[in-house]
């Protein structure tokens, strides 16, 4: 396989391409791509992330989602974030989590990543997905995701792998079932 920055040169390319951009070819499947990668080039895909964030030239308009932020952002506006370190103190680790996936929902991640309109040229990239662990996991937000989004591309930068099947974060945990993407460079 072709070195982190080779398959990120791709990327670059591939969210340009009028394909892409208008989800020709995927015989009516939504057009959700996973682009995975090792957890030790983070850096190497949070610094392509700025560039092409940057990069006036591109014939498409990235809309950056950084999952983590996005949670922080639920909690700031549940008013929790403060208290977070403490609860897990006092209560236990167990405890927080449930805490979180009752305030964190998919739906409440939905509300804040939904933006009106969608316009053609638009990508929603993902980002954050390993940073958000155990929050949330992309195979239950992408199922949340696919009505709001049909109209336009999403790309999810993800550390772990994907066989086609299953998502597996860090190439470590568990798999989770989630079909209805397709796999990038």
């Amino acid at each position: 396989m072709s070195n982190i920055n080779e398959r990120l040169d791709k990327v670059r390319t591939l969210i340009q391409e009028s394909d892409f951009l208008e989800s020709k070819g995927l015989s009516n499947e939504v057009n959700i791509r996973i682009f995975c990668y090792e957890a030790k080039d983070e850096m190497t895909i949070r610094h392509f992330v700025n560039q092409v964030k940057a990069d006036q030239t591109l014939n498409c308009h990235l809309i950056e989602c950084n999952l983590y932020n996005t949670f922080l952002s639920i909690c700031d506006d549940k008013r929790i974030t403060k208290n977070i370190p403490r609860m897990e103190e006092r209560k236990g680790k167990k405890f927080l989590l449930e805490q979180m996936h009752s305030i964190a929902t998919e739906t409440a991640f939905v509300e804040k990543i939904q933006y009106e309109p969608h316009k053609p040229g638009d990508v929603l990239l993902l980002t954050g997905v390993g940073e958000v662990f155990p929050f949330m996991r992309i195979h239950c937000l992408l199922e949340a995701l696919q009505p709001h989004f049909s109209d336009i591309p999403i790309l999810v930068l993800y550390p772990g792998t994907f066989d086609g099947h299953s998502v597996k974060l860090f190439n470590k945990l568990q798999p989770n079932d989630y079909y209805r993407a397709f796999n990038v460079i």
